[in-house]
């Protein structure tokens, strides 16, 4: 088990913390850094931890050698060997047990399935890693030559598990370069609580509302298999999100800067607007390192949308219900561009902003309905559309709804970006005000982990979703 969220708080951070700013030696502090992250992973991966050191490895050695024989053409050659290995160690741990399934299903076979367990976020720290080989071959970033550096880049505690997928050229410099003020503490602290309260505050909530509802025994109504369907939504949304915030706060306290990973994707039209908002790391990764080579817009268009989100799809977990959330939303892209989007430019303005609200408020909560069911899809995806219900609704009777519609509404107006309106509004950049300004922060990330903490105790321990992938 990777360590609880109260013994990170209250233990491994503070004593991170003491070791850390004791020192102002930059490579004393790196070496801190590693081996407290190497320590983070090992805590619930101890074999593991080889693993991904030895990933590591392969990456730097490949880098070396890409750089070598930059004019040769074997310089190809280790560019497809290091992703040979970094793709066939994630298909080995990830995507073996549904390979065989598979063969079993169609061809009547009995092939015991092994029984490998996949390490915490290889899908994450293997895209990274594979960024950085493919950043040298293209000669976007110069090869690193401290293996320390890379060991550092690719093993960082805040985004090693679940993301966002940090690109190495934007924290290239930030390695041996790093800063930290007053200032990036305070604001690394405030949005870690933010970050914190997403998770315990309400994503937590929502997935005991999830479990209820799916897990009510009688009569199913339509009604709650759609309030199902929209808690989980609320759900991924702040689990995952949560976790950015927390991985870019952290980040700030140790002087690295991280892309941001959302950007209030519900206020989208369509899930091409989405797409931009939503897992800001996974959809640039996959667009520069394979759609763009593939051709993206100018040549095989259809083709290459297709491969990408069936691969988008592959990549978020060994089970086909991914494989049909990737598809579904291939066909809602191609759907837009050729269809939807101009024909709501021929439209009045205010009737086009109505259809596309309605129309991405369905597909975004159909969509997680697919990306939730690991198992018994249709039947559970038959439920939504009134198949085998025994009838529409049971909002007087069933108890689940109605003790969480704070949760509901809340967790709907929080999704959308009231607070930097407020912000906004409220704060000038005079001195006193700025002043001010951080000291709300302050006693806010005071409160939220306070609240967080209170929550934490006597509570089962809840993962985040994303460690899954």
């Amino acid at each position: 088990m990777i360590f609880s969220s109260l013994l990170f708080i209250y233990l491994f951070m503070p004593a991170l913390f003491l070791c850390y700013f004791i020192t102002k030696n930059n490579a004393v502090r790196k070496s801190i850094l590693i081996f407290f992250s190497l320590l983070f992973y090992a805590w619930g991966e101890p074999l593991y931890v080889f693993l991904m050191v030895f990933m590591v490895a392969v990456n730097y050695i490949s880098g070396i050698l890409i750089d070598c024989y930059r004019n040769n053409k074997k310089c190809r050659i280790w560019l497809v060997i290091s992703i040979a290995v970094n793709l066939g160690i994630l298909c080995i741990y990830k995507y073996t047990g549904l390979f065989v399934d598979t063969l079993n299903s169609v061809f009547s076979l009995s092939v015991p399935v092994p029984d490998i367990r996949m390490p915490i976020g290889i899908s994450f720290f293997t895209f990274q890693a594979m960024s950085y080989v493919i950043d040298v071959y293209r000669s976007d970033v110069k090869v690193q030559k401290s293996f320390s550096n890379l060991l550092l880049y690719v093993s960082f505690f805040a985004q090693l598990i679940a993301g966002p997928i940090v690109r190495y050229k934007d924290i290239e410099s930030q390695l041996d370069n790093r800063r930290v003020k007053i200032y990036d503490l305070n604001d690394g602290i405030y949005r870690f609580s933010i970050g914190l309260a997403k998770k315990i505050l309400i994503a937590d909530k929502c997935a005991e509302a999830v479990s209820s509802l799916y897990g009510l025994t009688g009569d199913i109504t339509l009604l709650s298999r759609w309030a199902g369907a929209l808690f989980f939504t609320l759900q991924i949304y702040y689990d995952f999100s949560g976790y950015s915030d927390m991985a870019i706060g952290l980040g700030k306290m140790f002087g690295f800067k991280f892309n941001e990973n959302f950007r209030y994707p519900y206020i989208s039209s369509s899930a091409t607007e989405f797409w931009r908002r939503w897992h800001i790391s996974l959809g640039t990764f996959f667009r520069d390192y394979l759609y763009i080579p593939l051709g993206g817009n100018r040549r095989h268009h259809i083709r290459n949308i297709l491969i990408v989100w069936l691969l988008t799809g592959f990549w978020h977990g060994a089970s086909w219900n991914f494989l049909l959330w990737g598809l579904f939303y291939a066909v809602l892209l191609i759907f837009e561009k050729k269809w939807f989007l101009g024909a709501l430019e021929r439209i009045p303005v205010i009737i086009a902003k109505v259809i596309s609200k309605i129309y991405f408020a369905f597909i975004t909560v159909f969509g997680f309905a697919i990306f939730y069911f690991t198992k018994d899809l249709f039947v559970s995806l038959g439920y939504l559309f009134g198949v085998g219900v025994s009838s529409f609704t049971d909002i007087f009777t069933n108890s689940v709804i109605s003790s969480n519609i704070i949760l509901l509404i809340g967790g709907i107006i929080l999704s959308l970006p009231v607070i930097p309106l407020f912000t906004n509004l409220f704060y000038n950049k005079s001195r006193n005000s700025y002043r001010f300004y951080r000291y709300c922060r302050t006693a806010c990330a005071v409160i939220l982990i306070t609240l967080a903490t209170i929550n934490m105790v006597g509570n089962s321990y809840s993962p985040f979703l994303y460690w899954a992938f």
